[in-house]
């Protein structure tokens, strides 16, 4: 399921992107028709959000969507970073629904480096004191490098990173939700697993 980056809309177009694929027609008005959807897989809601344009109104509709899930999991999709090796101030909106709806999970891109946060709550590392029964578990945002040989300089380290490196490989992951346990592995192209975490509600 595709995310849209800045290389896919250019000036406000996207048809030489979205018109190969075939995504759910339930995003924000006003958004390119593909470039922001979600949907349920499983025990998981997955939503896919464009940051190159129509924020504003992706907001809104991003928190009905939210809102609305009944899932056990929910994970979001996005080019940008609002934590990544550097941060996206126009997402703190978005960061803050993340934040209200105990978003698990966000996969971005972007910056052509590895970084893995801590759990965020309100800009805040979540410590494993805090995570008493029943409390907001934080959000656990990652960019799994790059798919392809455009590697950047790895950026400065910041509060908020667990794991942050450059390796210059192309890098992939594997999402595994067995119940209440989530559990992410990030390999480089040779198949070395570089990075592992698990999330359990």
């Amino acid at each position: 399921m595709p995310v849209t980056g800045n290389h896919d809309e250019v000036d406000e177009q996207a048809a030489e992107f979205t018109s190969h694929f075939n995504v759910p027609d339930n995003g924000a008005k006003g958004s390119i028709a593909g470039t922001s959807y979600s949907f349920d897989y499983g025990p998981v809601h997955v939503t896919v959000l464009n940051t190159e344009s129509n924020i504003k109104k992706q907001t809104e509709w991003l928190k009905k969507d939210l809102a609305g899930t009944d899932k056990a999991w929910k994970i979001v999709a996005m080019h940008r970073p609002a934590y990544g090796g550097n941060t996206y101030k126009k997402l703190d909106d978005w960061v803050e629904l993340f934040d209200k709806y105990e978003v698990d999970l966000v996969l971005q891109g972007h910056n052509h480096e590895y970084s893995r946060s801590y759990p965020l709550l309100g800009g805040k590392i979540v410590t494993e004191k805090q995570k008493t029964a029943g409390a907001a578990r934080g959000t656990v945002y990652v960019v799994t490098n790059a798919s392809g040989n455009k590697f950047n300089e790895k950026k400065e380290d910041q509060f908020y990173h667990a794991v942050h490196f450059q390796n210059n490989k192309a890098m992939f992951a594997g999402i595994t939700i067995s119940g209440k346990v989530l559990s992410y592995q990030a390999y480089d192209v040779d198949g070395n697993k570089l990075d592992e975490f698990t999330l359990a509600h």
